[in-house]
C-alpha cells in the first residue's frame, strides 16, 4: 500500500530532482510485412506501424497528465530491417526506400524516434545485411527520426572483424553525408556487442525476433534523484552509500512500473520490461558524472572513477530488480559525453579522455557514447575503437556500444552542438597511431573460452 509520504516523496523527485520516464517504446514485429515486391513491403510496414502505434503518443500524454509524471519520449522499435527487406531489396537504394517509409510512419504517429534500421551480424553477414549496412549513410541523411544499429559481435560468437571494418567506413560515410548538420547522422547510429532484444533506448533499440508481435517497454531515468539522495549522506561509509542507491533505484523503478502497466492496459499491448538506466540529459543536475563526484571523485576521470561507476551500476540494478519482475534492456548507468554536462565539464578540464571512458565502459551499462572526434579521423581508427569496445563486451559478457561522431570540419578543441537531448560536445582527441594492419586482416576473432557453457 502506498502512503501519503511516498506520494509526496515521488512528487518531490519529479518537481525538484529531474525524475522522468525517459521513454515509452512500442516494439513491433515486422516479420509478416516481408514480400518479394518492394512497394508491397513498404505499404505493409506503413500500415502495421500506423495501426498499432496510432494511439501511442496520445496515451503517453494522457498518462503523463493524469499521474503528473513527465514522459519525455514516445518511440517505436521494430524488427531488424535486414530481416524484413531480404526478399525485396536488391541494392542499397531499396533499403533507403524502406527507411523513408519508416520515417513517414514515425512522423504520422508522432513518435520522436524509430529504432531498428538494423542488422545483427555477430558471426557473419548475409547479402541482405550488407546491403542494409551500406545503405545506412544515405538512409540517415534523408530521414529525421530513424535510428540505426549494427550488432557486430557477441560472447557466444566472437567478433566479426569484417563487419567491424565495414562499420568504420560506414560511420565515416555517414559523417560526410550529414556534414552540413555537424555529422548528426552518426548520433543516430550505434555499433553494438551483445545487443539486447528489448532495449527501449535509442539509438540501439530494435524489436528482437524472440519478442511478441507487439510489446510495451518503458525506460526510466533519474540521475538527479540519485545525486540528491547521495548529497544527504556526504560522509557515509560504503554500506550506507550502497543501501541509499538501492533504495532510490527501487523508488524510481516503481514509477516506471506504474507507467508501463497503465500504458499496456490502455493500448491493449502486453507489457515487456522496465529499463532502469540512469540516462543523463544536458540539464544541470541531471548528470551521472555528478553522481560520481558525490561518491567522492573530484571529477569524472579521476582515479577511483571506474570503481565508483561499478558500485553505482551494480546498486542501481539491485534496487531495480526488487521493484519489478521484468527489469530488462540495459538497466544501469549511461556515460554519454554530449548528453551529460558533468562529463563535458570533465573533458574540458582535462580529467576525462577516451581511454578513461573505455575503461569505464567495462563496468557501466553501455559503452563509448556520443563522443565527438576530429572529422579527419580515419575509418581504420574508428574500426579499431569499435574492435576494442567489442572485445570488452565479448570478454565480460555484457552489452557494449560505440556511438562516435567524426565531425567533418572540426578539430580537437572545437565544440559541436547537436541540440535537444543530444546536447553538445567538445571534440576529443584520439590516439594518432595507426591500426590498419590489424583491422584489414579480415575474418572473425573467436569467442572466448568461457563462452562454451552447454
Amino acid at each position: 500500500m502506498i502512503n501519503i509520504s511516498e506520494v509526496l516523496e515521488t512528487n518531490k523527485m519529479i518537481e525538484q530532482e529531474n525524475l522522468d520516464v525517459r521513454t515509452i517504446t512500442m516494439g513491433i514485429s515486422l516479420l509478416d510485412c516481408a514480400d518479394n515486391d518492394l512497394q508491397v513491403t513498404c505499404n505493409k510496414i506503413y500500415d502495421k506501424i500506423t495501426t498499432l502505434a496510432r494511439n501511442l503518443v496520445n496515451t503517453g500524454e494522457e498518462i503523463s497528465r493524469e499521474f503528473a509524471i513527465p514522459i519525455v519520449n514516445k518511440r517505436i522499435s521494430i524488427t531488424p530491417i535486414s530481416l524484413v527487406g531480404g526478399a525485396c531489396c536488391k541494392i542499397p537504394g531499396d533499403y533507403v526506400q524502406i527507411a523513408k517509409t519508416l520515417d513517414r510512419a514515425a512522423k504520422d504517429v508522432g513518435v520522436n524516434f524509430l529504432g531498428g534500421y538494423s542488422a545483427v551480424v555477430s558471426k557473419g553477414m548475409t547479402r541482405s545485411d550488407e546491403l542494409l549496412i551500406r545503405s545506412i549513410p544515405k538512409a540517415l541523411a534523408c530521414t529525421e527520426r530513424i535510428c540505426s544499429s549494427v550488432n557486430v559481435d557477441s560472447t557466444k560468437t566472437g567478433i566479426n572483424m569484417d563487419a567491424v571494418k565495414l562499420m568504420g567506413e560506414i560511420i565515416r560515410e555517414t559523417a560526410e553525408e550529414t556534414k552540413e548538420q555537424d555529422s548528426l547522422g552518426c548520433a543516430k547510429l550505434v555499433v553494438l556487442c551483445n545487443a539486447p532484444d528489448d532495449n527501449p533506448f535509442m539509438a540501439g533499440a530494435f524489436h528482437g525476433v524472440s519478442e511478441a508481435d507487439a510489446i510495451i517497454n518503458v525506460g526510466v531515468s533519474g540521475p538527479g534523484v540519485v545525486k540528491y539522495a547521495l548529497e544527504q549522506i556526504p560522509d557515509a561509509n560504503f554500506e550506507v552509500l550502497c543501501e541509499t542507491i538501492k533504495k532510490t533505484a527501487f523508488k524510481i523503478t516503481r514509477v516506471g512500473q506504474l507507467v508501463a502497466q497503465e500504458a499496456s492496459k490502455r493500448l491493449g499491448i502486453p507489457f515487456g520490461i522496465i529499463d532502469l538506466s540512469l540516462a543523463p540529459t544536458p540539464a544541470v543536475g541531471d548528470s551521472v558524472a555528478d553522481i560520481l563526484q558525490c561518491i567522492g571523485v573530484d571529477r569524472a576521470g579521476a582515479p577511483g572513477t571506474t570503481a565508483a561507476l561499478a558500485l553505482l551500476n551494480d546498486q542501481v540494478k539491485k534496487g531495480g530488480v526488487m521493484a519489478s519482475s521484468y527489469v530488462g534492456g540495459l538497466s544501469g548507468a549511461f556515460i554519454p559525453v554530449s548528453e551529460d554536462q558533468g562529463m563535458i565539464d570533465a573533458v574540458e578540464a582535462g580529467a576525462l579522455t577516451i581511454e578513461k571512458l573505455e575503461a569505464m565502459t567495462c563496468v557501466c551499462s553501455v559503452g563509448l557514447d556520443m563522443i565527438a572526434i576530429p572529422g579527419d579521423t580515419s575509418a581504420a581508427t574508428i574500426s579499431g575503437i569499435i574492435a576494442d569496445e567489442s572485445a570488452i563486451g565479448m570478454i565480460n559478457q555484457k552489452t557494449t556500444a560505440v556511438r562516435i561522431i567524426p565531425v567533418i570540419g572540426k578539430q580537437v578543441g572545437d565544440t559541436v552542438e547537436f541540440g535537444g537531448l543530444l546536447g553538445h560536445a567538445p571534440v576529443m582527441p584520439v590516439n594518432s597511431f595507426a591500426c590498419d594492419r590489424f583491422v584489414n586482416r579480415g575474418g572473425r576473432i573467436p569467442a572466448p573460452i568461457h563462452s562454451f557453457k552447454n
